[in-house]
């Protein structure tokens, strides 16, 4: 049987529903290169800011056998250095997108503004789970914030834009955010990122893992599955049919992948996994997914994507 994983992202086509997430080995042009080589179906950049950040100080990040811990201060090169790649990206014959996640509202304008100009991007993932505003919530968790950024950042609309969302845990903020994006004209929604103020201890040393924050940091890996799929699920379910979700969150084998679609991501992300294995494990993980929809029978993510059942 022949297996198609083919699928789209806002208006942008994928031959894999598989794919990097931002943070993860996503900095450097070998960073990205060795993506392009991969079976990764896009290049993703670092979440960039206006000028270049070296982040916070060592130990940032730490992992275990059920996930991730880190808390790395948006090290990057800055938004310039990855439009300037973005001619040479095309070589790897798939999507070049570029994260976004600037210091406020006015450093996102100045980078939107410029990105919007520069061929051969494909798509901008906005990051609103980040920190904006001192002493205000991040901007995915300030309803108001949101809809002034989006009143903003939607008059640049030549490459598909699209926003990363922070986890949500309440069903009425799933549907107050939701209101809120269908007003606009958003291609995708990703979902989740780390869950934000974790903290993970070393029993040996009684201390935490990472220096930053006094050791709190944002969780990823198998810790964070099943909240991801549930705001996969949510949004699939409450924004417009023209947005596409996509799933990022303890996905580290093909059924994992699955699971995501099921719940309505058109695309899922790999970040904690990737992390830890390499490139390697696009493939690994694309050759899984398709040995478990060949033994479901199905031919394409859209025989399955988002038709999850409930108990009856």
């Amino acid at each position: 049987m022949s297996i198609n994983l083919s699928t789209t992202v806002g208006a942008v086509s994928l031959n894999s529903c598989i794919y990097n997430a931002s943070g993860p080995k996503c900095t450097t042009k070998e960073e990205l290169e060795n993506i392009g080589k991969s079976f990764s179906a896009a290049i993703l950049t670092k979440s960039s800011t206006l000028e270049l950040r070296t982040g916070n100080p060592s130990p940032r990040y730490f992992e275990n056998e059920l996930g991730s811990i880190n808390s790395m201060g948006l090290p990057n090169q800055g938004y310039q250095f990855y439009a300037d790649l973005a001619t040479s990206m095309q070589q790897y014959n798939k999507p070049y997108f570029i994260s976004v996640a600037g210091l406020s509202l006015e450093n996102n304008l100045v980078m939107l503004k410029h990105l919007n100009q520069v061929d051969n991007i494909d798509a901008i993932e906005l990051n609103l789970s980040c920190p904006n505003v001192p002493g205000k919530p991040q901007t995915g968790y300030d309803f108001e914030r949101t809809q002034q950024v989006l009143d903003q950042v939607c008059k640049f609309d030549r490459h598909s834009l699209g926003i990363k969302l922070p986890p949500y845990f309440d069903l009425i903020h799933f549907r107050q955010m939701a209101d809120i994006i269908n007003q606009y004209p958003i291609k995708f929604v990703t979902c989740v990122n780390s869950i934000g103020n974790g903290l993970v201890i070393d029993v040996n040393t009684e201390q935490v893992v990472i220096k930053p924050k006094n050791g709190f940091g944002g969780v990823g890996g198998d810790y964070i599955k099943p909240t991801a799929l549930a705001n996969v699920r949510q949004f699939y379910l409450l924004l417009r049919d023209d947005i596409d979700i996509i799933g990022s969150g303890g996905a580290k084998n093909g059924s994992d992948v699955f699971e995501h679609i099921l719940c309505g991501a058109s695309a899922v992300q790999i970040g904690t996994q990737y992390m830890r294995e390499g490139a390697n494990c696009f493939e690994r993980i694309e050759k899984e997914l398709k040995n478990l929809m060949a033994q479901k029978n199905y031919q394409s993510i859209d025989d399955f994507k988002g038709k999850l059942q409930s108990i009856s």
